[in-house]
């Protein structure tokens, strides 16, 4: 059957300042802020096929649920509840998420769930791309589509506008792709690319500011709405 699939992952869980307690008050936030989240874009979290991943949760929708809300609503629903939750915790109990969506057919069995739309999903998680996003940015969430997402969700999407979405290279494990990267919470500009410098790592659930600077580095071929960048 047909699901729209999700998971997602706390940056930097089993960071060393981070002591059993820290990790129990994150793990609790997550779920909250995923439930709540869940329940203000109009999506049932109860309807949900769920499995717990320790610092993430995996979850599949229902068959009939509408796949927009996953990427026109429900990403900043998890902002502001991960905003709300980091306002009242140490930086230690902080919670900053890798999100990532994917849809297609899936086969259950007596252990849980097997497809390599599940498998895909967890390889755009786990992609360099998306931790560095995430990395390099102020905000709270780095979310990465598939490349069927991107095509057949976010550009036909009355609400979003595709233009915020970065092309990336996913080569991890058995798995090879372009898939598309967005930061809802600080949108890329339209023209800026994905490349920048990270500063020394903040405490886990930091926040941090950057500056990004152009230089000649590399060139930027453009062809329709891919992006290729060749670096020297």
């Amino acid at each position: 059957m047909h699901r729209t699939i999700l998971a997602v992952d706390v940056r930097g869980f089993g960071d060393h300042r981070r002591t059993t307690p820290h990790q129990v008050a994150v793990r609790d936030g997550m779920y909250r802020a995923v439930k709540r989240a869940f329940r203000a874009a109009g999506l049932s979290w109860d309807d949900c096929h769920r499995e717990d991943r320790g610092d993430g949760v995996f979850l599949l929708a229902p068959a009939e649920t509408p796949k927009g809300p996953f990427v026109e609503t429900l990403p900043l629903a998890v902002v502001a509840e991960l905003r709300a939750h980091n306002a009242n915790h140490p930086p230690e109990e902080r919670i900053r998420l890798r999100m990532a969506l994917h849809a297609g057919e899936v086969t259950f069995d007596d252990h849980g769930v097997t497809a390599g739309s599940v498998n895909l999903t967890f390889r755009l998680l786990d992609a360099p791309a998306v931790k560095k996003a995430l990395a390099e940015s102020p905000g709270v969430l780095a979310l990465i589509a598939s490349g069927w997402f991107y095509d057949e969700v976010v550009r036909n999407s009355a609400v979003l506008d595709a233009a915020t979405f970065r092309p990336v290279r996913v080569a991890v494990k058995e798995t090879t792709t372009i898939a598309w990267v967005s930061l809802p919470d600080h949108p890329y500009l339209e023209g800026t690319a994905l490349e920048g410098t990270a500063e020394a790592e903040p405490p886990p659930g930091a926040a941090i500011t950057m500056t990004a600077t152009a230089s000649d580095s590399g060139r930027v071929y453009q062809a329709a709405r891919d992006q290729h960048i060749t670096e020297r």
